[in-house]
């Protein structure tokens, strides 16, 4: 009789993948984020990827980082967390986890609260000790959801398709 496979990847491995590959659809030409939802049986709930709403063009709204508000990304994007929330059409998210490529910001860190995400592991912190992130991480911690970094083990997973 075959032992089985040790070499398997772990959980966070496959849905931190997940998010990842859910970040490689952003057509946002400097930051690329992606999102994965996962019930507490291990089970994708819903992805999402940092972009324009559905509707609006990506080729007529403005991928500018500098200038003012409306001719610049940031008054149109929609984050990667936001999207995973908003396209779960299943019902209650409460006591999932979101596994994030980039820790989120406090308006992403509002509506995981309101949609009762209990668990967020991230793999990037880059703007950690911001006002904005300081204050995600304050109103994430006094609702009780959990926070982790993601630990790279440093396998190479690689997908030919």
């Amino acid at each position: 009789m075959s032992e089985k496979r040790t070499d398997y990847i772990t959980w966070d491995e496959y849905f931190m993948g997940i998010a990842y590959l859910s970040a490689m659809r952003s057509k946002d030409p400097n930051t690329q984020v992606g999102a994965c939802i996962v019930s507490q049986e291990n089970k994708i709930l819903s992805m999402g990827y940092n972009g324009f709403p559905k509707g609006c063009s990506d080729d007529e709204f403005p991928w500018d980082r500098d200038g003012d508000t409306y001719n610049s990304k940031y008054a149109y994007v929609t984050h990667s967390e936001l999207n995973a929330i908003l396209n779960y059409r299943g019902g209650s998210l409460e006591g999932t986890k979101l596994y994030v490529t980039l820790f989120p910001c406090n308006e992403c860190a509002k509506a995981i609260i309101q949609a009762g995400i209990a668990e967020l592991i991230y793999a990037d912190d880059k703007y950690d000790k911001t006002p904005a992130n300081l204050a995600s991480k304050r109103m994430l911690a006094a609702a009780g959801v959990q926070m982790k970094c993601y630990r790279k083990t440093g396998r190479t997973i690689r997908l030919s398709v």
